[in-house]
């Protein structure tokens, strides 16, 4: 009489773990430091599109304390998504997101990995950018720099966020760079940089208030307006943070691990 022994399926770990999420970092890291192009683009571009914008203006330094203040967060959050859509599509077409699923990882931990990261080069740009800003470029800001640097952080989170959740709907790295003018224009057109949201059409203004971005450009220009935190100021902080923790989850969620 033989017997069979019954075939277990491993299941991915479902809750996050400190160290696969570190590990996921650590590696992450690793690959950026051969990609010196990427690390140029994640930690100088902003800071040479503010330099830009600042000589551009030249002649009217109103107009850029104005809205250098509000590109600072801008430029991150573009950079990041940017970056991140391409970095995590690769990972998937390339076939090691599915060996790294096949090991005891699981999506929160991948991601958060990922996260994590990034996160660290965006605390490098973001400290670049707001200082090149406030102490070279002359940006007058009424406020802490502190909090503008703060802001920038929590966009560039942002950033990551949007750039991991849209690589799941991607097929290679060109339909991500795709994604672009339907994720990040919409909202740079309607965050208020251009006009103020109050002067737009009731609809257009109705959807501006539900999209983040709106809520980073309100919360740099509360510190660019304001010597101290303001309940506005924190109110925007919270939802920017907020937005950036809600797309990591839903990016978790949506993950596979194959590109179809």
């Amino acid at each position: 009489m033989s017997t069979t022994t019954p075939t277990r399926t491993a299941t991915p770990p479902r809750a996050l773990s400190a160290s696969r999420t570190t590990a996921t970092a650590a590696r992450v890291l690793r690959q950026l430091t051969h990609d010196p192009r990427t690390i140029a683009l994640l930690v100088l571009i902003p800071c040479v599109m503010l330099f830009l914008l600042r000589y551009v203006f030249d002649g009217s330094p109103r107009t850029f304390d104005s809205i250098g203040a509000s590109l600072l967060g801008i430029f991150p959050l573009i950079t990041m998504f940017l970056v991140t859509s391409i970095a995590t599509l690769r990972e998937r077409t390339s076939g090691t997101l599915e060996r790294l699923l096949a090991m005891p990882l699981g999506k929160g931990d991948l991601i958060a990995g990922y996260a994590l990261a990034f996160g660290a080069l965006a605390i490098i740009q973001s400290a670049l950018a707001t200082g090149l800003a406030v102490w070279f470029l002359g940006l007058d800001v009424t406020g802490s720099p502190w909090l503008l640097l703060l802001v920038a952080l929590l966009d560039a989170l942002l950033g990551t966020a949007l750039g991991l959740f849209v690589s799941a709907f991607a097929a290679s790295e060109f339909q991500a760079v795709q994604f672009m003018p339907a994720v990040i224009f919409p909202q740079l057109l309607l965050c208020g940089l251009f006009t103020p949201r109050d002067d737009m059409h009731p609809a257009l203004e109705a959807v501006s208030d539900v999209l983040p971005m709106s809520y980073a450009v309100d919360g740099m220009n509360e510190v660019l307006r304001h010597t101290d935190m303001t309940a506005t100021f924190v109110r925007d902080v919270l939802i920017v943070a907020g937005c950036a923790l809600l797309v990591l989850t839903l990016g978790a969620a949506t993950l596979r691990r194959r590109t179809a």
